[in-house]
Order: C-alpha cells, then structure tokens, then sequence
C-alpha cells in the first residue's frame, strides 16, 4: 500500500492546538475591505475552530484519523 498524501490546500488552512482540536481562520478578510467597518475587521482577524460537524471531513484531508 503506498503512503497517503496529506491535502496540500488543507495542510494550509488547518493547524492543530495542543488539545488536539482544529484551528481555522475566517474568511472574507483578504479583499474588499473599504465597505467593512473596523468592527468586522477586526474580529475577522481572529482564528475560530472548526465546527464538530466538520472536524471528520477535515481530519480525513489532514490525514490524522
């Protein structure tokens, strides 16, 4: 059996924390940005965690299961 790839465009997006749960950044930061208030920015720039209903689907891309 050959050895199986990690997604490279999930390996990107994903970082594990120490609890083993899913990083993830938000969307919708990268342009258009001037009809944004400093509000939506802001929070934008924080990271979130991957929702439970999509931690599998993930898990699969990052080859961890």
């Amino acid at each position: 059996m050959p050895k199986v790839k990690t997604n490279s465009g999930a390996k990107k997006r994903f970082a594990l924390t120490g609890t083993g749960k899913i990083k993830r950044k938000h969307a919708f930061h990268s342009h258009i940005l001037t009809k944004k208030t400093k509000k939506q920015k802001r929070n934008l720039t924080q990271t979130g965690l991957v929702d439970s209903t999509n931690v599998r689907q993930v898990k699969e891309l990052l080859c961890l299961r």
